[in-house]
C-alpha cells in the first residue's frame, strides 16, 4: 500500500462471540444447598453488581437454609448463585446472621488450625489453618460499606464462606492424607449426583 492511500474502512461486523450472560435469578424460595461436586462449588463467583429486593429475599433464604442445616455461614454459590456474596452468624441463628456482600479479606500472619466441616460436603470434616485475626470489608444490604475486625472463629467463618466465593472447598485446604481419607465419601457424593 502506498503512503498517499489511506485503508479503506471496514464496517464492523457484530461479533460472534457472545456477550456474558447475566446468573440465573431463580425463586429464592426455591434455594436449596447444593452438594459437591456440583461444578458452581469450584468456579469464582462474580460481583454483585446490584442490591434489589430478590438479592435481599436470597439472604433471607440463605439465612434461613443456615440455621435449618445446623450451620453458621452459608455462601451464594452454596445455593447455586455464582454471586460474591455469605452470610454468617457465630451462633447458627438466621436472626442474628450478617450479610456480606462482595467481601474482600485482609488475613493477619498469625494462624491456627481447627477443625472444619462444610454444609456442601455433608460427613466431612478435616483441620484447616487460617489466619487468627482478619479484617472483614464489603457492603451491607443497604448498600452500606462494612470494615469489621474479626478474631478466631468468626474469623474463621469469614475466610471458610469467602473461600466458596473463590471455588475453594476445604478438602483443598486439608493434609493430602486427610483427603485421601475422605475420598469414600467423596465418591458417595458424586455417586449420588449422577
Amino acid at each position: 500500500m502506498s503512503r498517499d492511500k489511506a485503508p479503506k474502512r471496514h464496517k464492523r461486523r457484530e461479533s460472534s462471540v457472545s456477550k456474558p450472560v447475566a446468573p440465573p435469578r431463580p425463586d429464592p424460595e426455591t434455594l436449596e444447598i447444593v452438594l459437591w461436586p456440583d461444578p458452581v462449588l469450584t468456579r469464582r463467583a462474580g460481583d454483585v453488581e446490584q442490591i434489589d429486593s430478590w438479592l435481599l429475599q436470597v439472604i433471607e433464604r440463605m439465612k434461613h437454609l443456615m440455621e435449618a442445616h445446623e450451620g453458621v455461614g452459608l455462601a451464594a454459590p452454596q445455593v447455586g448463585l455464582p454471586l460474591r456474596l455469605f452470610v454468617m452468624a457465630e451462633k447458627a441463628k438466621a436472626d442474628q446472621a450478617i450479610a456480606v456482600i462482595n467481601p474482600v479479606l485482609e488475613l493477619g500472619s498469625e494462624t491456627q488450625e481447627a477443625e472444619e466441616g462444610c454444609l456442601s460436603l455433608p460427613g466431612i470434616r478435616g483441620q484447616v489453618i487460617r489466619a487468627k485475626q482478619i479484617t472483614l470489608t464489603g457492603y451491607d444490604v443497604k448498600g452500606g460499606p462494612i470494615s469489621m475486625p474479626l478474631e478466631d472463629f468468626p474469623a474463621r467463618i469469614a475466610q471458610h464462606e469467602n473461600d466458596h466465593l473463590d471455588g475453594v472447598l476445604i478438602i483443598a485446604r486439608m493434609s493430602p492424607s486427610a483427603r485421601i481419607a475422605h475420598g469414600k465419601k467423596l465418591r458417595e457424593l458424586e455417586e449420588k449426583a449422577q
